[in-house]
């Protein structure tokens, strides 16, 4: 006999809420209803071994009927009576898990159950306009029972037609649904959020054309036994790379992994990879899969994670996180951050086994990998801890160093000179025959040629990790240390009058100074402030292009360069115009060997120099 009854809850506005508010993202129903599924089936396997009974083996149905406007999900579980239906589904805040849990517990059991009865289910009124559920309980002797709801606070019990222990949903999709009726979005929806969930999940299009005599495929969309609940020891790269291959088809092979398993003080699987990555391409944020207990839970961790992490790609499955898809509940949530301080640890050591114990592999990934450590030094505090050790620069010589090893290549004679700072060479702007000009001398200097760079030297130097300090300069600003200049004399301070002469040196913008460098090989270079180029540094590396403040430079002259001694020669003989030229030319060879010519100065430039080249050919001719 049909009855009817009122779903208790405190406002008459629940279903608008839920419609609305409940998920970010609809199709969501799809995972809460399949989910519960699994958790009915891991109900009836638990009581089947607890009470001697056979259990079928588990799966889950999905089946789309178009002509009917419907979405069925179908589980073999262990169903439920009408009064566990009226209980379970018509008090919409109690949990049927949390009860089922309580009572494994006092059995000495451990009770793995997905999801939970209540808001999960009525995720289902997102889409619907009407929910049937026919269910028939494990338990012998007992009579199917029919639950219908409109989406309002009233149902109605029926006399039920199932005749399969378990319980069949149908959906009767809503207008604006419509979609959910489309085998392709429907199983894209599946792969997505059910790609590894415990039991066999299929869908299929009752509607489907088939050749006559065959019937309609089922379509698996799920691995019941993801790579990460296996043991490490018994997995192959090959089997690594695959599974990569299957979470991120469009990537290149990754370079290593991290196979995490940890049950105490919260339990996590999964395994994270080491991508290539591609400067040129955008970076993805959807890198590391998250699961609760195989349920697919969020791939969008930015604000959840620590930004360096989401550089990595991969899938972690924990017990102990929300089975939601609120970033914002994932944010709050102690055992996300937990996991997050675990993984970061877990990163850091297997990092530095591998710079300690694969040295010369370590290196030959480091140029893919040496963005995400950086970043992650600057961004945390554990992770700087563990890692700043085995950051990598490539010296003068070519190799790779550490900052460490930098400090021990230093020369005897130069160490008291050289204590306590490292010696860059930025690879855009650096003048690179001053750096030969050094390695000359024994002296390396590491290369700058990442935006993360300023952002690490400025972060090592205010954080110094015991008692090691290190103060970053350039080449250009510890030149004249290292070499010595000789005394100045009477000339070279005529020379210095006239080059800011010639040039028309203002001071705001270029000053001139002349060092009569030991075993200086260039007739001049430039130098900068330190702090006015770091901070120019930092300015661009964080994007802000449109802010522009002018650089004074100062032109460092070597008097004792033919080229400079000529030009001067030729000033004090009053051929100031040709004088003039040489002292542009030789401005224009430092700027060469620095930064580069602006792309609207290399016109003039090569008008200049094809002038004077003109000039002084016209003298041996």
């Amino acid at each position: 006999m049909a009855r009817s009854g009122t779903i208790s809850v405190k406002t008459q506005d629940i279903f608008p809420i839920i419609k609305k508010w409940l998920y970010s993202e609809h199709d969501i129903f799809l995972r809460e209803l399949v989910s519960n599924a699994c958790d009915a089936i891991t109900k009836r396997h638990t009581f089947a071994r607890t009470e001697n009974l056979e259990a079928p083996t588990g799966k889950v149905e999905v089946l789309i009927n178009k002509t009917a406007g419907t979405l069925t999900i179908r589980d073999n579980g262990l169903g439920m009576s009408e009064e566990e239906v009226e209980k379970y589904l018509a008090q919409l805040a109690f949990s049927g898990a949390a009860e089922f849990v309580e009572k494994m517990k006092a059995q000495g059991q451990d009770a793995d159950v997905i999801g939970k009865f209540g808001l999960g289910f009525y995720s289902a009124f997102m889409v619907a306009d009407t929910v049937t559920v026919d269910t028939l309980s494990y338990r012998p002797g007992s009579t199917p029972v029919k639950w219908v709801c409109q989406g309002d606070v009233d149902y109605t019990f029926e006399a039920g037609t199932t005749t399969h222990v378990g319980t069949t949903i149908t959906l009767k999709i809503a207008e604006d649904s419509k979609d959910f009726l489309n085998s392709w979005k429907v199983g894209e929806t599946l792969r997505r959020y059910c790609d590894f969930m415990p039991y066999e999940v299929s869908y299929t299009d009752l509607e489907e054309k088939v050749e006559e005599g065959k019937e309609l495929s089922a379509n698996v969309v799920n691995d019941t036994t993801p790579l990460w609940k296996k043991d490490p020891k018994e997995i192959t790269d090959e089997q690594y790379k695959e599974f990569y291959r299957k979470l991120f088809p469009m990537d290149p092979e990754p370079l290593f992994w991290l196979h995490l398993n940890v049950d105490h003080p919260f339990t996590l699987q999964g395994i994270l990879y080491f991508p290539k990555i591609n400067l040129q391409k955008p970076m993805q944020e959807q890198g590391i899969k998250l699961y609760c207990k195989q349920v697919f839970v969020s791939d969008s961790l930015k604000n959840v994670m620590p930004d360096f992490l989401t550089l990595l790609k991969g899938a972690m499955d924990s017990n102990d996180i929300p089975l939601n898809v609120s970033r914002s509940a994932l944010q709050g949530d102690p055992n996300v951050k937990k996991i997050a301080n675990y993984v970061i640890k877990k990163v850091a050591e297997s990092l530095k086994k591998l710079a300690t114990n694969e040295r010369e592999r370590f290196d030959k990934v480091w140029e893919d990998i040496g963005l995400f450590v950086k970043y992650g030094c600057v961004s945390d505090t554990k992770f700087d801890e563990l890692a700043r050790p085995f950051v990598l620069f490539k010296n003068s010589s070519q190799k790779l160093v550490t900052l460490s090893e930098y400090s021990e290549s230093i020369p005897e004679k130069y160490k008291e000179k050289l204590k306590e700072k490292v010696l860059t060479h930025d690879l855009q702007t650096g003048d690179e025959s001053l750096r030969k000009q050094l390695l000359a001398e024994g002296v390396e200097a590491i290369s700058l040629d990442q935006m993360i760079d300023p952002h690490f030297t400025q972060h090592a130097e205010m954080h110094k990790q015991g008692e090691v300090a290190y103060k970053f300069v350039t080449v250009e600003n510890e030149l004249e240390n290292i070499l010595e200049a000789n005394p100045a004399t009477a000339d070279d301070m005529k020379i210095q009058d006239f080059f800011k002469e010639a040039l028309g040196a203002k001071p705001e913008t270029l000053d001139v100074e002349v060092k009569g460098l030991k075993n200086a090989v260039s007739a001049a270079y430039f130098k900068v402030d330190e702090s006015m180029r770091r901070f120019q540094q930092m300015t661009k590396s964080m994007g802000q292009t449109g802010f522009h403040m002018p650089l004074k430079k100062t032109l460092v002259v070597n008097p004792t360069h033919p080229l400079v001694q000529n030009a001067f020669k030729l000033w004090e003989n009053d051929k100031k115009d040709l004088a003039r030229k040489l002292v542009t030319h030789v401005q224009d060879l430092a700027t060469l060997s620095s930064e580069g010519l602006a792309s609207d100065n290399k016109e003039a430039f090569v008008t200049r120099s094809q002038a004077l080249i003109q000039e002084l050919s016209g003298f041996a001719v």
